[in-house]
């Protein structure tokens, strides 16, 4: 069924299952390019987003979780995050499977708009989040550059100096430009961005 909509979840959901076994405890708080955000932070935030958008894709706007988007936290992150959060990847993935999904209007985080736009913006957090989860594990991430030209188109419609809560002040990008730098760049990312490297403790 997911050739009769227009994005396939289950590609960046396996790639985001695979990352998350390589998440070490001792990397919890490690920062991520997502200013402010731990690891940890980053994980709560998957969880909270899947249950949200996948809500959001069979219209459930009564959902407490789909009417408000909390605040994502590091303190929040249940300790059976290793056990729940590939289950509610599943879930996302074949929530928008259902081509009624991406029809009409539906709700995600108190925002209301077109169904279709949502589901693009569901891609788009699993993918940003996905590669900041890689760099803040130093994992390597690959994504199907075929996916991102979807999501490239619809993110060059929004202002560049970006959207509150959403995506950051538009990055200038080079000529040479993979999709993926390009897509990182629309949503204020640095392709570039790499962890800040800690000082050696004091003898």
């Amino acid at each position: 069924m997911a050739d009769r909509v227009p994005l396939d979840f289950d590609p960046p959901v396996r790639v985001l299952r695979a990352l998350l076994l390589g998440v070490d405890d001792g990397e919890l708080a490690n920062p991520t390019p997502c200013p402010g955000w731990s690891v940890a932070t980053i994980l709560d935030h998957l969880m909270g987003l899947s249950v949200a958008f996948t809500q959001a894709a069979h219209k459930r706007a009564d959902d407490p979780v789909t009417a408000s988007a909390p605040e994502p936290s590091a303190l929040h992150l249940t300790r059976h995050w290793r056990s729940r959060l590939p289950v509610l990847l599943e879930d996302l993935a074949n929530s928008w499977k259902d081509p009624a999904a991406w029809t009409g209007t539906s709700q995600a985080g108190g925002v209301t708009m077109p169904a279709a736009a949502l589901g693009h913006v569901a891609m788009n957090e699993l993918i940003m989040h996905s590669w900041d989860l890689a760099r803040g594990t130093g994992q390597e991430y690959f994504v199907d550059p075929r996916m991102l030209e979807p999501l490239i188109e619809f993110l060059a419609q929004g202002p560049a100096e970006g959207t509150p809560g959403l995506f950051g002040p538009v990055l200038p990008i080079d000529d040479e430009a993979t999709p993926l730098d390009q897509a990182l760049a629309l949503t204020g990312r640095d392709a570039k961005w790499r962890p800040p490297r800690r000082r050696p403790a004091a003898a």
